[in-house]
């Protein structure tokens, strides 16, 4: 497998793997201006040559958009390998292309979110674990900030105070997103409409800038829905997903 990595130079022609498409579908253009601005703030994105979902992306902890407190890290922003690349090792290719990396920028290790049961979107804790990686903080919700230390006496990470026990001080559906995973581009305007339609209380509150992300109430911020304060769910859904939690 041959990998590549993403750049300003080359962003606008090559794709990004999670939304397979051409520049003019939103969720294209959505993302990769995201990432047009992160490079510089050291995110890397790494991916295959082929077509598919198989890439990773990473940034230094202090610029991850996750309430997080992990000076000297790396945080794995996402760790995607599916379909038909699975099983093949690549996950691990890209993996050890991350700790090259971050060794040689001289970090202390890799964080990354996950929850004790595989849940979507967030990574497998079997693999975590069975590559060296393990539990250093955990929210009321379940999601757990897994750590690989370069060196086991390094500090260990920690979620910043706001996102260890997730609540919003509002009644209804409330949304927390990104514009980092592309997806949002497309569903979010259609949940909202779906809420508007049938009359569901919605608001949904878009990050826009690294300083929000680390104070959201919750450790995922790319989709954290809540509901009369409380946390639901981290995944993205369509219309009838969202209908299907709003009956329950």
């Amino acid at each position: 497998m041959e990998y590549i990595r993403l750049t300003k130079e080359n962003l606008d022609k090559e794709n990004i793997c999670c939304a397979i498409s051409n520049n003019k579908d939103v969720q294209v253009s959505s993302k990769k201006a995201w990432l047009a601005e992160r490079f510089d703030e050291g995110l890397v994105f790494m991916k295959s040559t082929e077509r598919g979902k198989c890439f990773i992306e990473y940034i230094p902890a202090e610029n991850a958009w996750n309430p997080i407190n992990a000076p000297g890290y790396m945080y794995i922003d996402c760790l995607w390998v599916s379909g038909s690349f699975k099983g093949h090792g690549y996950s691990n290719d890209l993996l050890n292309a991350c700790i090259e990396d971050s060794k040689a920028k001289g970090k202390k290790g890799l964080c990354i979110l996950a929850t004790a049961k595989k849940k979507p979107f967030l990574s497998d804790p079997k693999y975590l674990k069975y590559k060296g990686f393990s539990v250093c903080d955990e929210a009321d919700n379940g999601v757990q900030l897994w750590y690989l230390p370069f060196n086991p006496k390094e500090e260990a990470p920690a979620f910043n105070e706001c996102a260890k026990h997730p609540h919003v001080n509002e009644d209804g559906y409330v949304l927390y997103y990104t514009s980092q995973c592309p997806f949002n581009a497309k569903y979010v305007p259609i949940v909202e409409q779906t809420a508007k339609d049938h009359g569901i209380p919605f608001k949904a509150v878009h990050i826009e800038t690294k300083e929000s992300a680390q104070n959201v109430p919750t450790p995922i911020t790319t989709y954290a829905l809540f509901h009369d304060g409380e946390y639901v769910t981290n995944e993205q859904m369509n219309d009838s997903k969202f209908l299907k939690i709003v009956s329950q």
